[in-house]
């Protein structure tokens, strides 16, 4: 059954001091239940960060952190102890409020983000990958990964991008957020090597298990790497 399209999605950054790294690291492992039994939350997951170039160990930032967040009430997200907590140790934040463009696939066994109603928006969007990698074609993705990954970094109008995982192997995906629809669409359907891997993946057989989804920004607060990437 098709779950029901969340009220709002919640994107959290943090970079915190390198001598608070070894609390990250226990955090990710307690919060990670903390957060799923949080009310009204419908889906959560806490990720590690790297550069996405590589998809491989020596992308990760063992500095930088972040949590996506499915809420059925947008004052919900407002009680948020989870990202509180971790708003306290680090020394920059960041957080996207989202709401679902389209969805398709799966994340853990759901469709976390429903099956929004299709419609365009014209401000910035977020696009969120995720795939769960079969073992015996990994080193085979993580040869295609570079050329796309430099391919998204020259994309006009991207406006931030990082590496997302929920393990610093065989759990990837990236978060990348667009000036607009049209800026996304384009590195989508015309870039050469992105194409090549999107062909790819079926006669490969990459992924276990993917989602591919886009959201709406409706807020920005907080910096990433120092700057507001939407101003």
């Amino acid at each position: 059954m098709t779950e029901p399209v969340p009220a709002l999605v919640t994107l959290h950054v943090w970079r915190v001091p390198a001598a608070r790294v070894p609390g990250a690291l226990r955090r990710m492992a307690t919060d990670r239940g903390r957060a799923r039994r949080t009310p009204e939350v419908t889906f959560a997951k806490l990720l590690g960060t790297g550069d996405g170039r590589t998809f491989t160990v020596r992308d990760s930032d063992p500095t930088r952190w972040a949590a996506l967040t499915a809420w059925s009430s947008e004052a919900a997200a407002e009680q948020d102890r989870v990202a509180r907590s971790w708003d306290r140790i680090a020394r920059e934040t960041w957080r996207l409020d989202l709401r679902p463009l389209t969805s398709r696939g799966r994340w853990s066994g759901r469709e976390p983000f429903g099956d929004p109603v299709p419609r365009r928006s014209t401000g910035p969007v977020l696009a969120v990958t995720r795939a769960r990698l079969r073992p015996r074609k990994a080193a085979v993705f993580w040869r295609a990964v570079p050329a796309v990954s430099a391919e998204l970094h020259r994309s006009p109008g991207l406006l931030a991008s990082l590496g997302v995982g929920e393990a610093p192997v065989g759990l990837q995906g990236t978060v990348s957020l667009w000036r607009d629809t049209s800026a996304l669409t384009a590195f989508a359907q015309r870039g050469p090597s992105h194409r090549e891997a999107v062909r790819r993946t079926p006669v490969e057989g990459w992924y276990a298990e993917e989602l591919f989804a886009r959201f709406e920004v409706l807020g920005s607060r907080g910096t990433l790497d120092g700057r507001d990437p939407l101003a």
